[in-house]
């Protein structure tokens, strides 16, 4: 289950994110968004959850939570298409 996680600050790393998410269950893999030209972290990530029962418990545990005194926001990520609109 992939999973997007929103409203990160700007020091986060992907092995934190991996020790957050890791104590719901097996990460597959964290892809921490940044800025193509600047590398500065744009706040959210994706993290792929081995099984989906264990994105659901990360999802419910961990959505609302608050880390670095943000509340982090935590759903199921949804296809590019489902996001912007079909494309041609």
């Amino acid at each position: 289950m992939k999973l997007y996680v929103g409203n990160l600050c700007h020091t986060m790393t992907e092995i934190e994110l991996r020790a957050l998410f890791s104590l719901h269950g097996a990460v597959r893999k964290v892809n921490l968004i940044s800025d193509l030209f600047t590398r500065q972290s744009k706040c959210f990530a994706y993290v792929q959850m081995a099984d989906r029962s264990e994105g659901d418990a990360a999802r419910q545990t961990l959505h609302g939570s608050m880390l670095n005194d943000r509340h982090l926001v935590v759903r199921e990520a949804r296809p590019r298409d489902d996001r912007f609109g079909k494309r041609w």
